[in-house]
């Protein structure tokens, strides 16, 4: 499908940073009730299961879809991404919704920061000011030296690191993998990790919590599939500033779901970090045009 309904694609990323809040907030709950690892590792069941049903139903089935060249580091990206979804799991549970959402929203800017090294990208000055600026919103919401200091926070900090080595990672491999290739390792990578770690954590789940986990593992589809179907339709550089909505759906129900407070620190904080976000994914747009 041709890359050029930008409207369509916007509406479609909104949609899927809605999925990924609701799925945050039942991982938020099914994770205070019951070990992370389990719970991480049956959302990623479902999620092999989807991948693997797309890769049949593409052009040369599995065994094409999942050719690589870059085999293993193809399968540290999917166990990379399953280990971030843990830290940022109990994050939520630590921190709260709000609060680590509006750490997390700094990955764009580590990424950015670390394209230059790591990929040899060519990153200017406006976008390193717009990353220090960013920086500087996640030092408000920290507030380090003004009050103690949120152990939780690291996990926070940690989540987004882990995923903005993630995406360099996928840029990476998409020099010489397809999407496709790579959205297969990704949920086979993280579903082979979590059940060798995840299967010593079991516990048994209360009947009504299983209709939670399936829920949970439905919107994890559903939002990956809205995001395959926008990327379809539209560039990246698009509609990507619109998945900052994620921030604001998950922080509604933080607040009404959680009794979570959003801080003034903190909405500032954020305000930074998202406006600098935008405008590194405007400058990278500028720069590729």
């Amino acid at each position: 499908m041709a890359q050029n309904n930008t409207r369509l694609g916007i509406l479609l990323m909104i949609a899927a940073t809605f999925v990924f809040a609701v799925q945050d907030g039942m991982s938020r709950y099914l994770a205070a009730e019951y070990n992370v690892m389990m719970v991480v590792m049956i959302r990623y069941w479902f999620f092999a299961g989807f991948v693997v049903i797309l890769a049949s139903r593409s052009t040369g089935g599995v065994r094409a879809t999942a050719s690589t060249s870059q085999p293993v580091l193809q399968l540290f990206r999917g166990v990379l991404l399953a280990l971030e979804i843990c830290v940022a799991v109990l994050a939520f549970v630590f921190l709260g919704l709000v609060q680590t959402h509006a750490i997390f929203a700094a990955y764009p800017l580590m990424i950015a920061a670390l394209a230059g090294p790591f990929l040899g990208e060519s990153v200017g000055w406006r976008r390193w000011a717009a990353i220090g600026i960013g920086f500087l919103g996640m030092l408000i919401i920290l507030q380090p030296g003004v009050q103690v200091f949120e152990p939780a926070a690291v996990l926070a900090i940690a989540s987004a690191l882990m995923f903005a080595v993630y995406g360099l990672l996928t840029r990476y491999v998409a020099r010489k993998d397809r999407a496709r290739t790579s959205f297969f390792w990704t949920g086979i990578g993280g579903a082979l990790v979590m059940t060798v770690a995840g299967i010593w954590f079991w516990q048994p789940m209360r009947g009504p919590d299983w209709v939670w986990m399936g829920m949970l593992s439905v919107t994890g589809v559903t939002g990956h599939y809205l995001l395959i179907k926008c990327l379809e339709v539209a560039e990246a550089s698009s509609v990507q500033p619109f998945a900052y909505f994620q921030l604001v759906f998950v922080s509604i129900i933080g607040v009404f779901l959680f009794g979570e407070v959003i801080q003034l620190n903190v909405a500032l904080g954020a305000g930074l970090i998202v406006a600098a976000g935008v405008f590194t994914f405007w400058r990278e747009r500028v720069s590729a045009a």
